[in-house]
C-alpha cells in the first residue's frame, strides 16, 4: 500500500464501467462500486475477535507490535485476524528514528504502520518525549540545544506521520514511583524545568492538529501519590487550554501489583476532566483462572467508563513479552488463545470458543492458507483470484479479508459471500466452505480504478 506523508489520504474514485456478463465460463455476480458500498457491514461474525468485539463497543483492541517479528506466519496471522489498533514496541522511540541528531531513520516503524494500515489498523504512537532509550548525544546537550532538540524531534516525527496516528504519548512516564508526586529526574526535567511537558504538547499540536495528545505512565492505575500528580496535572492543562486529550494507563499488572479495586473509579476522574482515557500496555502476569478474571475485570472497568476508547495489550504471544516469565499475554507460546483471552472477549460481548482456540478451527492442523494471484488485467483494472487451501484437517468454512488502495473498487466477486468496511473486502466461504484436509478452493473479484498497487490478501480465517 502506498502512504501519504504530511497530508491527508486521496478519497476513493468511482468505478469505471461494469464487469462484462461472464469470464471465462464462469457466470459472475455484477456489483458496482455504489452496491458493493452499500453491502452490510460485517456483524455476524464480529464477536469472533478481540478487535471486532471492541469495535461494536465503539473502542479498538490493539497490541504492541514488533517489527522483526512481522515475517512470522503465526504472529502476522494472529495480529491480523485478532486486532484493531497497533503500537511499535520500540520502532518509534528516540533512539529507534533519531539515533543522530537530526538524522532520522524511519523504516522500521513504516514498516509497521505500512502493515497496519494494509489490514486496515489503526496505529498509536510511542513516545516521542521520554527519560529512556535515548540516544546518548541527547543527554549531553545544554538547555538552549535541548528544547530545540527536543521541539524539533516532536516536529519531525509527527509531521512524518500526520494524520496516520490516532493518539501520540507525547509525554511518557515523567513522575517519580512512591509517595511524593515529584516529577522524575530526566534530562528534559533537570535542565527544562517542569515547564518542558506543557511545551512538548504545545508543539505535537502544531504539528498534527487532528492527532490525539496523550500523557502515558505506569503505577497509576489507582488513586495513589503517583496518580495524583498526573491528575493535577491535566486538571492544570485543561484548565489554561494546554492541548491534552487523553491520559494512558500502562497497566502492568503481577500478584504483588493486582489491579487495584479503585480501578475503573480512577479512570472516571480523569474522564471527568475532559481527557479520554487509554489502557496503553497491559499485560497481567499468572495464568488461569486467575488470570482470566483480571483481564475480565479490566476489559470491563475500560467500558464502563465512556471516555475509555481503546485498550493495548504489550505484546502478542508471551514468548515475546518482556515479562515472559511471568506469562503475562492472551496468547501462549504456540499462540493458542488462553483462559484470559476468552475472558477478555467475553467481557466485550463476543463468544469464545470461535476460530483460533486450541483444537478448533484456529488450530494449525485446521487453519487454511489464502493466496494471491491477477488472473487478467487490462489498462483500468484486473481479476484477482485467491486461493483457499485446508491445513492439515477438514474444514467446513473460510473467510478472507482483501484491503484495496484507493481509488480502486471492487465491482463483482464470484464464489464467495462478500461484506465491506471501508477499503477493506471480507469474503467468506457459499457452497465452497467444505474441503478436506490438503484440499482448495477459490474465489475471484473485478476492480476498476487501475492496476497498482496490487490487493493485500489476509490470513485466511476456517471454520
Amino acid at each position: 500500500m502506498i502512504r501519504k506523508r504530511s497530508g491527508t489520504r486521496g478519497g476513493g474514485g468511482p468505478a469505471r464501467g461494469r464487469l462484462r456478463a461472464a469470464l471465462g465460463g464462469v457466470t459472475t455476480v455484477l456489483l458496482t462500486a455504489t452496491a458493493l458500498a452499500a453491502l452490510p457491514q460485517t456483524t455476524a461474525h464480529a464477536a469472533d475477535t478481540l478487535g471486532a468485539a471492541a469495535a461494536e463497543k465503539g473502542r479498538y483492541f490493539g497490541a504492541a507490535v514488533a517489527a522483526n517479528h512481522l515475517g512470522e506466519a503465526q504472529y502476522a496471522a494472529t495480529l491480523d485476524r485478532e486486532f484493531n489498533s497497533v503500537t511499535p514496541e520500540n520502532e518509534m522511540k528516540w533512539d529507534a528514528v533519531e539515533p543522530n541528531r537530526g538524522s532520522f531513520s524511519f523504516s522500521r516503524a513504516d514498516q509497521i504502520v505500512d502493515h497496519a494500515q494494509g489490514k486496515g489498523m489503526k496505529v498509536r504512537g510511542h513516545t516521542l518525549v521520554w527519560h529512556s532509550q535515548l540516544p546518548g548525544w541527547v543527554s549531553g546537550l545544554g538547555a538552549t540545544d535541548l528544547r530545540s532538540a527536543m521541539n524539533n524531534h516532536i516536529t519531525q516525527v509527527m509531521t512524518h506521520y500526520k494524520g496516520e496516528i490516532h493518539s501520540w504519548d507525547v509525554v511518557n512516564e515523567a513522575f517519580q514511583d512512591g509517595g511524593s508526586g515529584a516529577r522524575r529526574s530526566s534530562p528534559f526535567q533537570d535542565k527544562l524545568g517542569d515547564g518542558f511537558i506543557e511545551e512538548a504538547f504545545r508543539t505535537a499540536r502544531a504539528a498534527d492538529p487532528n492527532a490525539k495528545l496523550c500523557y502515558n505512565d505506569y503505577n497509576t492505575d489507582g488513586v495513589n501519590a503517583k496518580s495524583n500528580a498526573v491528575y493535577t496535572m491535566v486538571r492544570d492543562f485543561k484548565s489554561r487550554g494546554v492541548p491534552i486529550d487523553c491520559v494512558g494507563f500502562q497497566s502492568h499488572f503481577n500478584p504483588n501489583s493486582p489491579v487495584p479495586s479503585d480501578y475503573r473509579a480512577n479512570l472516571q476522574r480523569f474522564a471527568d476532566l475532559g481527557v479520554d482515557v487509554q489502557i496503553t500496555e497491559l499485560d497481567i502476569e499468572g495464568s488461569g483462572q486467575a488470570q482470566a478474571t483480571n483481564y475480565g475485570n479490566v476489559v470491563r472497568a475500560c467500558l464502563a467508563v465512556t471516555r475509555c476508547t481503546g485498550i493495548t495489550v504489550w505484546g502478542i504471544p508471551d514468548k515475546y513479552s518482556w515479562r515472559s516469565s511471568g506469562t503475562p499475554l492472551l496468547f501462549d507460546d504456540n499462540y493458542n488463545k488462553k483462559p484470559a483471552y476468552d475472558a477478555a472477549l467475553s467481557a466485550l460481548g463476543g463468544t469464545p470458543g470461535d476460530p483460533g482456540d486450541p483444537g478448533g478451527p484456529g488450530d494449525p492442523t485446521a487453519a487454511c492458507t489464502a493466496t494471491y494471484s491477477t488472473a487478467e488485467q487490462w489498462s483500468g483494472g484486473y481479476n484477482g483470484k485467491v486461493t483457499i487451501t485446508a491445513g492439515g484437517s477438514p474444514i467446513t468454512g473460510w473467510s478472507v479479508n482483501v484491503t484495496l488502495a484507493s481509488p480502486q473498487q471492487v465491482v463483482s466477486v464470484w464464489n464467495g459471500s462478500p461484506t465491506s468496511n471501508g477499503n477493506v473486502m471480507t469474503v467468506r466461504s457459499t457452497w465452497n466452505g467444505s474441503l478436506a484436509a490438503g484440499a482448495s478452493t477459490s474465489f475471484g473479484f473485478t476492480v476498476n480504478g487501475g492496476t497498482t498497487p496490487p490487493p493485500q490478501v489476509g490470513a485466511c480465517t476456517a471454520s
